[in-house]
């Protein structure tokens, strides 16, 4: 009978692994189609290693069944940490280290035996991931915010640049400025509408009065 009861927990366990193999490979799959530095094999094991973590949590930690599965969070932490880095105006892979913490808690519900929440669980990260990334680019054609780095030669007031940023219906601040004695160079925060970007652009590259932008 015990024999019996083993075989059929070992069973239930592998079929939990695989579990979180296949909610990890639908994740991970996601983060690959976009191209981002964790991709399909990371997003695998670490849905399947949570999940085994938590099951040898269980097992092993009869009178403290939590004491492994408590450090799953700590190893994730450092793990998400590893795909953030500072781009050239921005902090990039945010969602990636997050979606690294979601899978692990996906694949802790597995293990625990909660398939149905981890289910659950996949579905939402999946639909934050791709349906949310399109009111995401909504609000940000909107209301899209860049760093301009302009420089004017020095006889030209900076009033030039402020009435170009009018003219295009964008909101302006002055974030820091080097002077020379040949010209004036300004970096200014503007915030409007995707296109009136676009139409600044090509403006300050027909105008004889911008020596030079960048953003």
């Amino acid at each position: 009978m015990d024999f019996l009861q083993d075989h059929y927990s070992v069973q239930n366990e592998l079929l939990l692994i695989f579990i979180s193999v296949i909610l990890g490979l639908l994740i991970g799959a996601e983060r690959e189609y976009r191209n981002k530095s964790a991709g399909l094999r990371t997003f695998i094991l670490v849905c399947f290693g949570s999940c085994l973590f938590t099951i040898l949590s269980i097992k092993i930690g009869v009178q403290n069944p939590d004491r492994i599965a408590a450090n799953i969070i700590t190893g994730i932490g450092f793990l998400g940490a590893g795909v953030i880095f500072k781009g050239d105006s921005k902090i990039d892979g945010i969602t990636t280290a997050t979606t690294i913490w979601a899978t692990a808690s996906i694949g802790m519900a597995v293990g625990s035996g909660y398939v149905y929440f981890s289910l659950l669980g996949t579905a939402l990260v999946l639909l934050v991931l791709n349906s949310l990334s399109y009111l995401q680019n909504f609000i940000d054609n909107n209301h899209k915010i860049r760093e301009y780095k302009i420089s004017i030669s020095a006889s030209d007031h900076i009033n030039h640049c402020e009435e170009l940023f009018r003219n295009n219906h964008l909101k302006f601040l002055i974030i820091r400025q080097q002077y020379s004695h040949d010209s004036l160079t300004t970096t200014w925060r503007l915030t409007g509408n995707y296109k009136q970007h676009e139409l600044l652009i090509r403006q300050m590259m027909n105008d004889p009065k911008i020596m030079s932008y960048q953003f």
